[in-house]
């Protein structure tokens, strides 16, 4: 069993990865602590990044294979919070960073949004479309999804704009701290439903059944299939502790990624938002490549999963942890959208509602889906 978990390329990757990190750390002073010159940034720029895709795809390698053995929505949820959880890291590296970045949080939550929901959903529902014509999907449960992404996604990025706050879009401490125990709750009593008594609704429907009833008492030795599947809880720890062994890395190498970002955006002169739109694309295509799979194997629900998951715990997490670093740190936090931003937010929450509000996915609702994240990054280089 252990040959096939640590397998040679698992080892390899692992080595690989723990030897870059030990020797950016050990010559740290000589690597990040002088000037950079434009050679010198772009080599390490490029370490930096293989290295930390490199672990990513191994998070995701190990988190896929939990998703296999724990079931839905366990699994995805495991891959979900072990991706988030690098996108908060890196976040929190880049507040902590020498330059202020006092929007890097909303810049970052933004752009995963029209990412994951409108690049990759757009592709899943195209590519998985001219595969296979229409898929299917549990209703319920994307709708549940969208609930959330209205009350967590507009209470921190669109109200900011239209209360008084501490001025110019900040919250109050008060608001602060009252908006991100909200969003913790909130968040954990979505999960703790989504995993016990309604994880029905975040389950593949069978083919023209679009949805799944909620299961009664006698039915419920259904899950007998799952507890066989979890059977094995020697694989499920080694896995568990070869995700954390590739998480690792990330963290400790997400400061050196977030000096030598600011150093390329500044001397370039490039947009800012682009620093939170670089970390949602390191964190984020892993799962996304994930999602488009699961939609060209006829699993769509398991794309929306991966997709409408990530953002809800994207939100869930990141917004707190955010605030929370803002408060301790005394660091300014500005979460409130541009107008442009809010626009690009309110079509992006209707034209999903549109999307899949029908039961059943086409390939020209993908195309609206691109055509939108393709006005949105238009409109980063040229506002």
């Amino acid at each position: 069993m252990i040959k096939n978990i640590l397998t040679r390329k698992t080892i390899f990757r692992l080595s690989t990865l723990w030897i870059i990190v030990i020797v950016l750390i050990l010559f740290e002073d000589q690597i990040f602590k002088s000037d950079f010159s434009l050679l010198s940034a772009s080599i390490v720029f490029a370490i930096l990044l293989s290295t930390i895709l490199t672990a990513s795809f191994g998070v995701v390698k190990e988190a896929d294979e939990l998703a296999h053995k724990l079931g839905e929505p366990f699994g995805t949820l495991i891959l979900t919070l072990s991706i988030v959880t690098i996108e908060v890291v890196l976040i929190a590296a880049v507040m902590l960073g020498p330059a202020e970045s006092p929007t890097i949080g909303k810049d970052s939550i933004f752009s995963v949004m029209m990412i994951i929901m409108n690049l990759v959903v757009g592709l899943c529902i195209l590519l998985g479309g001219i595969k296979y014509k229409e898929q299917e999907y549990n209703a319920q449960g994307t709708l549940a999804y969208f609930s959330m992404i209205v009350i967590l996604g507009a209470t921190s990025m669109l109200l900011p704009n239209f209360i008084q706050g501490a001025g110019n879009g900040a919250f109050t401490r008060v608001q602060a701290l009252f908006i991100s125990t909200l969003i913790i709750v909130v968040y954990i009593a979505f999960v703790r439903y989504q995993l016990k008594g309604y994880n029905h609704l975040y389950i593949q429907p069978a083919i023209g059944q679009l949805e799944i009833e909620y299961p009664k008492e006698k039915k419920l030795s259904r899950n007998k299939k799952h507890e066989d599947k979890t059977s094995n809880k020697n694989e499920i720890w080694i896995r568990s502790i070869l995700l954390i062994l590739m998480i690792l890395p990330i963290v400790l190498l997400s400061h050196h990624m977030a000096v030598v970002v600011d150093y390329g955006i500044a001397t370039a002169k490039l947009p800012l938002a682009l620093s939170g739109i670089l970390i949602a694309i390191i964190v984020f295509t892993p799962e996304s490549i994930t999602a488009v799979k699961a939609a060209l194997n006829n699993e769509f629900q398991r794309s929306i999963n991966l997709c409408h998951g990530a953002f809800v715990s994207t939100v869930g997490l990141t917004i707190p942890a955010v605030l929370i670093v803002g408060l301790l740190q005394g660091k300014l936090v500005l979460f409130g959208l541009t107008n442009t931003e809010m626009i690009l937010f309110i079509m992006t929450l209707l034209l999903s509602l549109i999307s899949f509000l029908g039961k059943r996915t086409t390939p020209i609702l993908g195309i609206i889906h691109l055509a939108l994240f393709a006005i949105y990054i238009m409109l980063v280089f040229n506002p």
